[in-house]
């Protein structure tokens, strides 16, 4: 039985401070244990692939203006995939420690939303009616369509209570079939448009042009200042909305600026890579268990952590079949989906 008399309050308030204090160690010094790595794999991700490099020639042509196949190869190939894959990483490691807190689901995962299937939506649109074949130009159909799906999913979940993270999810599956099947029907219409939207459907890094990174930068970093305005309001929406109003939070606009929040993030990815699955889910989870449920303490490391695994699946990819590739999106697959089953099977047990 808890003690509710006045002189428990201090004892209890002390706790939690020193928990806090505790976790927020523990994250700075995983942030930076894993920023290392991270470092590590970027260096990693310069040198390998259809022609290895050597780490000293990579750095060499890092640092230099080098024209050679070495400098082509680093510059104009590597450097704009590498930049990718960290930046739909980070994006996609912090909205899925948003769409869990929003939600109060640990098996959430940002494509709930629609933003996959609205960004093949507008792949698919691009390439059969406009004509559109690279990276660089059906990015911002990709980006419009994932946006679009997500204000159509917070449009349609309730419209009365913002808050309702239940109606969000229902309405993100909903949509989603919905716009799959446009896909299909699109796809299975056009032959050629079909060859040009599996490549992206797969979610790959390959062939990015250097501009992608750098057209989506500004969408992403909105996204990231918005999850970190908004993470101390959705730790206190966790304590249930009849708490957090009690605190001076407002459960509707803290649900709307998340939603925003995870609209950008993950237009941003996976405009940029096409679906990559599992890589919030994985990240969440994992930064979860490093530091606890505080979504400030563990946006960082969230970030860092999801930059290091789409990077890691994109080297891994490059590696196992060699001179050939498999694609990151697969790669991340085969390590969510066993994570997704076993977290299925401790919630039934």
């Amino acid at each position: 039985m808890l003690d509710s008399s006045p002189t428990a309050a201090p004892g209890v308030a002390a706790h939690l401070g020193a928990r806090r204090r505790t976790a927020l160690t523990r994250a700075v010094a995983l942030t930076v244990v894993v920023s290392a790595l991270l470092c590590g794999l970027i260096i990693l991700s310069l040198a390998v692939g259809s022609r290895a490099l050597a780490p000293g020639d990579v750095v060499s042509a890092l640092f230099s203006d080098r024209r050679d196949a070495v400098g082509v190869i680093v510059h104009e190939l590597r450097v704009p995939r590498t930049l990718t894959a960290l930046l739909a990483g980070a994006c996609l490691g912090v909205a899925g420690v948003l769409m869990q807190a929003l939600t109060r689901n640990p098996l959430a995962d940002p494509g709930l939303l629609g933003v996959n299937a609205g960004a093949a939506v507008g792949v698919v649109v691009a390439i059969s009616f406009f004509g559109v074949g690279t990276a660089s130009g059906y990015v911002w159909f990709a980006f419009a369509g994932a946006a679009g799906a997500a204000l159509l999913v917070n449009s349609a979940a309730r419209p009365d209570r913002r808050d309702d993270t239940v109606g969000l999810i229902l309405a993100g599956v909903a949509l989603s079939a919905c716009l799959s099947a446009i896909v299909g029907i699109i796809t299975l219409a056009d032959d050629d448009t079909f060859e040009s939207f599996r490549f992206w459907a797969v979610g790959s890094f390959e062939r990015r042009d250097p501009d992608v990174a750098l057209q989506l930068l500004p969408f992403a970093l909105v996204g990231l200042l918005l999850a970190a305005v908004v993470a101390r309001g959705l730790d206190q929406l966790q304590l249930g909305t009849d708490v957090a109003r009690s605190l001076g939070v407002s459960p509707a606009l803290v649900t709307i600026s998340a939603g925003a929040a995870i609209t950008l993030l993950c237009a941003t990815a996976t405009s940029a890579a096409g679906p990559l699955a599992f890589i919030g889910l994985i990240v969440a989870h994992a930064v979860r268990g490093a530091v606890g449920g505080s979504v400030p303490v563990s946006l960082p490391l969230a970030a860092v952590v999801g930059a290091a695994l789409t990077l890691a699946s994109d080297v891994i990819g490059r590696v196992i079949a060699i001179p050939s590739e498999v694609e990151a999106g697969i790669v991340a697959a085969f390590l969510g989906a066993p994570l997704l089953l076993w977290l299925i099977l401790r919630r039934s047990a």
